[in-house]
């Protein structure tokens, strides 16, 4: 097991490791045996980890007395070729088509309060967000990497938002958080169109910061961290005057993520079978078990 200095390493589909020669966490979502998306288990899992780091204050506790910082916050993946597909569609598919509003308001807040946590530095402020992306980002999984100050990519990673396929829209922050990082023109397009980009058109409309190899995605989170660690005063300080400029509040991404649960409630069977097409796409790639997750009966029982 990894040490991570007091932090929480028990999840099922969330891995932590501390890099102290960097003042490095990773933080890995890990999940090689279900669908890889925002099922109900990451979102608690993550949310417990936020919170942790948050109490933390950028400080971890060595056990010696030594001060060890967390200067870093890397978001990552231990799936293979995939960091995230997104929002747990069975689950969706199931509270809309029966309408069951609060429960399925309940999943979209939760999911949304995991990337608020990082959008906001877990209330640390001298902490550098990156996301390390390895294979297909998509949906949910792309607005979680957006959090982020700096995005890398390896070659073979996909992004996209294929939610207007089926009627709806990424409400987890994607407007937000893209428009002010590429401009509304790209982020229309990209949510409108419904696009599956490669790493290297990402990179071309600014959303990747660091296009490399396919296996020296690490080695890249390192690399710009050697380059850059003497310059992380001035980094910092160039980001909060980009906030400032263009602040995003808690008050906006809740305000969305209310437009996305309206018209959730208002999708048709239509819309329900080409989500369903997804659905079972992910099945064939990623074998998960073929009845409803508890987690889906949970939801309806509490709904």
């Amino acid at each position: 097991m990894e040490q991570t200095y007091g932090l929480s390493n028990n999840f099922n589909q969330v891995v932590t490791r501390y890099d102290q020669s960097h003042e490095v966490l990773w933080s890995f979502l890990s999940q090689k045996s279900t669908i890889p998306c925002f099922n109900v288990e990451i979102v608690n899992e993550l949310t417990q980890h936020n919170l942790e780091i948050e109490k933390t204050g950028g400080i971890l506790s060595s056990g010696d007395g030594c001060v060890l910082n967390i200067r870093y916050s890397v978001a990552a993946s231990l799936t293979p070729n995939v960091f995230n597909l997104g929002g747990q569609l069975m689950l969706i598919r199931e509270l809309a088509r029966n309408r069951q509003r609060e429960a399925l308001k309940d999943y979209a807040f939760r999911s949304l309060n995991v990337l608020i946590q990082r959008t906001f530095r877990y209330n640390i402020p001298s902490l550098i967000l990156i996301s390390l992306l390895q294979g297909q980002t998509l949906g949910a999984g792309l607005e979680a990497a957006l959090t982020s100050d700096v995005i890398i990519a390896e070659r073979k990673t996909m992004i996209g938002f294929p939610e207007i396929m089926f009627n709806l829209f990424p409400g987890m922050g994607a407007y937000s958080l893209l428009a002010r990082k590429v401009g509304t023109k790209v982020a229309d397009e990209m949510i409108h169109g419904g696009k599956i980009y490669t790493a290297e058109e990402g990179f071309k409309l600014g959303l990747i910061d660091i296009l490399v190899d396919d296996e020296q995605g690490q080695k890249a989170v390192y690399d710009w961290i050697e380059k850059n660690k003497r310059l992380s005063n001035g980094y910092l300080a160039i980001q909060k005057a980009k906030n400032r400029f263009h602040p995003i509040t808690k008050e906006e991404l809740e305000d969305i993520a209310y437009i996305w649960l309206d018209a959730a409630l208002k999708l048709n069977e239509r819309d329900f079978k080409v989500m369903e097409r997804f659905i079972r796409s992910q099945d064939k790639l990623y074998a998960p078990p073929k009845s409803i997750p508890d987690n889906v009966i949970e939801f309806q029982k509490s709904a």
